[in-house]
């Protein structure tokens, strides 16, 4: 990862990437990034990746339709979320769905758009710990990531967001 961010250049704005999927913490992410790009002036990009086990199994379209039922899904969840943020804060933010593995095209994105400034997730609150993305992005090797990680811990409320935000 060597992209040089330019988020505060002329022509650039900051942005806070969001990855949104099905815990239920992601909530907290959503709210926290699109409140804190409203008042500073950022954008918010919501970011899915979709990953299918078993892709090979084109016995009969098999895989096909896994796939295509797994976008449908990401795709509404990015619609839920797009709405929400803007409800909150009154920003439309940008969508991006990928697939592959979530860590690995999280990392591709970041490395394609300068303008990502700040990659924001929700902490699980459940006895399991954070979660596999909070534990792999923002675990021992976060010292060489491109750029700053804010974990949301997921039990705030919005008062206690709006107050961080």
């Amino acid at each position: 990862m060597s992209t040089k961010r330019k988020s505060y250049e002329p022509g650039h704005q900051r942005k806070f990437l969001v990855i949104v999927d099905d815990t239920p913490e992601c909530d907290r992410a959503v709210y926290y990034g699109a409140r804190r790009a409203a008042r500073t002036g950022g954008r918010l990009v919501l970011f899915a990746a979709i990953q299918v086990g078993e892709m090979n199994q084109q016995w009969l379209g098999v895989g096909d339709l896994m796939l295509e039922e797994a976008k449908e899904e990401a795709e509404r969840r990015l619609d839920h979320y797009a709405a929400r943020a803007r409800n909150l804060a009154g920003i439309d933010p940008e969508r991006v769905l990928r697939q592959g593995p979530k860590a690995d095209e999280i990392l591709k994105y970041i490395d394609e758009d300068e303008d990502i400034a700040v990659l924001v997730l929700a902490a699980g609150t459940g006895k399991e710990g954070p979660g596999p993305l909070v534990s792999s992005l923002a675990g021992a090797g976060s010292g060489a990531f491109p750029i700053p990680i804010t974990i949301v811990p997921g039990s705030l409320n919005d008062e206690e967001l709006d107050a961080l935000a």
